[in-house]
């Protein structure tokens, strides 16, 4: 099977001790019923909650431990580009098949899922999973000109630019990306915020919190600075069963 990356990924048979080492998947993974199948997944995986407690940690996203994953023997491994280290994917595909996921677009995500339902043998529950995506997202409200930025980071402020999953989820919430331009995640100062009609302050990576908003509120009287759940913006796994729903609460709750 040909992975997102245009590897080749050769499984010997219907994988039963999965590694996944992105959170999103991870929770996609749980999502199509593959609980008891799901072998080790990162630190950083918390959703669901109350299935991932007990499971198995191979370290970060970016910090493999790659003598646990020698003793959990898996049989697939799921990762993702942007998200993981290209020198510890290097190492682990010598050993195992590693199946790399790459995401910029919902379409993007939408095929993830169709494929891991083909390698975890879930086609049907990946394929009502897509389709209902599909939809949710079809029946949102149409876009606006208002033009936003989405902080991800502070000292330095860093922003998300074009080429992002996050950029996509951004047009799909009727916002225009005031970054768009930019690659990836530019480093940016605060006066180039100026032309901003609403700030968005990611939940993760860094925690943004109220003493940042009151700064940037400071900084901008009368501008909008919220902060966002940045799971509904980054997540591209069954999460985007409710991006759409969160996305429409916040047009309706700060007039986007």
């Amino acid at each position: 099977m040909i992975d997102q990356m245009q590897r080749e990924v050769t499984l010997r048979a219907n994988p039963q001790r999965i590694i996944s080492l992105v959170p999103s998947i991870s929770e996609l993974l749980f999502h199509l019923g593959l609980d008891a199948r799901i072998a080790g997944i990162t630190r950083y995986c918390i959703h669901p909650n109350e299935k991932t407690q007990n499971k198995a940690k191979i370290g970060g996203t970016k910090k493999f431990r790659f003598e646990k994953i020698e003793k959990l023997q898996p049989d697939l491994i799921i990762g993702n580009k942007e998200e993981n280290y290209q020198e510890g994917i290097a190492r682990l595909a010598k050993d195992y098949p590693v199946w790399m996921s790459d995401i910029s677009t919902l379409d993007d995500a939408l095929n993830m899922i169709l494929a891991v339902g083909t390698l975890t043998q879930t086609g049907q529950a990946a394929a009502t999973l897509a389709s209902e995506i599909e939809t949710r997202f079809q029946n949102l409200p149409k876009a606006t000109t208002a033009k936003a930025a989405y902080l991800i980071w502070k000292n330095p402020y860093m922003a998300v630019g074009g080429n992002t999953f996050i950029n996509n989820m951004l047009a799909a919430c009727g916002l225009v990306n005031l970054f768009e331009p930019r690659l990836r995640y530019p480093e940016i100062r605060q006066e180039d915020l100026f032309d901003a009609d609403v700030i968005l302050l990611s939940s993760e990576p860094y925690p943004f919190g109220q003493t940042d908003i009151d700064e940037l509120h400071s900084a901008f009287p009368g501008k909008q600075v919220v902060l966002v759940d940045g799971t509904y913006f980054s997540w591209y796994g069954s999460r985007l069963l409710d991006t759409p729903d969160y996305f429409r609460n916040l047009q309706h709750t700060h007039d986007f």
